[in-house]
């Protein structure tokens, strides 16, 4: 993979950099450098786990755990029985754990997003519909009310944050919508207050 050839490239900078032609001690060093060997690594094992492409052994665990209850119901009740029938029954186990493999495993964690209509005229202005999942990190961007037109837009966009790091947002982009509802006539306080 990438390691092989790099230590190749290793081998023929090793020779020129005796001569040091051009800055190539300096391309050595940083072929060298650890963290680059780790990073290649972790992009190696990431190349060989999406070739793998992993699927569900089942789309409907949370349906599977319950009929395996009914059974267990019907056997010959011995400690071991009353255990696992305990831990299929705790909440954390059905409701987090299951339903999230249920969701992971049948794609359903994208949002559903309206067709757009097919008479849109040519000098409207280009709307992107955009979608960041939080989990109770900041959104990294401020808003503002715009002083002429009365629209809320996007203020700034916080280097590092999850609006930057998602790349959707930008300064200057207008709010229409945000989790369905419309924030025209709001106050930037109260759209705030909706993310």
């Amino acid at each position: 993979g990438i390691s092989h050839v790099l230590t190749l490239v290793l081998q023929e900078l090793s020779l020129l950099c005796k001569r040091d032609v051009n800055g190539v001690g300096m391309l050595y060093d940083l072929l060298r450098s650890r963290w680059l060997q780790a990073l290649l690594k972790i992009y190696e094992c990431l190349q060989h786990y999406l070739g793998k492409r992993p699927v569900p052994v089942t789309l409907q665990a949370r349906a599977m755990t319950r009929e395996v209850l009914e059974l267990l119901r019907e056997a010959p009740q011995s400690g071991e029985i009353k255990e696992l029938r305990r831990l299929l029954r705790a909440p954390h186990l059905k409701a987090a754990l299951l339903s999230a493999h249920d969701t992971v495993a049948q794609k359903d964690f994208e949002p559903i997003l309206p067709p757009l209509p097919d008479n849109i005229p040519e000098n409207e202005e280009a709307m992107r519909i955009v979608c960041l999942v939080k989990n109770n990190q900041p959104l990294g961007a401020t808003i503002k009310r715009h002083e002429i037109t009365g629209d809320i837009t996007v203020a700034r966009v916080i280097h590092g944050g999850l609006a930057d790091r998602s790349g959707l947002l930008y300064a200057g982009d207008k709010l229409v919508e945000v989790n369905g509802v419309p924030v025209e006539g709001l106050e930037p306080e109260q759209v705030i207050n909706i993310l």
